[in-house]
């Protein structure tokens, strides 16, 4: 099963805000497994990210929003619940 149109960009690639998109409005439970490797592959990223610096790495708004899918995941680690705290202390907002 292929991801449906709206699932895709323009050049075939699954960008992590389409994927995150993707998961947020589906209503049937079942998530391509394309849509799932790009979130698994993010998140890692991040992951590696933030234990490579635990004291002292901010994610990026898109980070955090990746970061917050899988939060379950983490839900026991200090470095991850520190990591989230910095998030919140360095957030800005929409620039616009």
């Amino acid at each position: 099963m292929a991801p449906s149109a709206g699932e895709t960009s323009h050049t075939g690639q699954l960008t992590v805000a389409e994927a995150l998109g993707v998961v947020r409005n589906n209503e049937e439970g079942q998530v391509h497994p394309a849509v799932t490797a790009v979130l698994e592959k993010a998140v890692g990223d991040v992951w590696r990210r933030i234990q490579a610096q635990p004291s002292n790495y901010v994610m990026s708004r898109d980070e955090f929003a990746v970061f917050n899918y899988h939060r379950n995941r983490f839900k026991d680690s200090q470095i991850a619940q520190q990591a989230v705290s910095r998030f919140w202390t360095n957030f800005r907002g929409d620039k616009s």
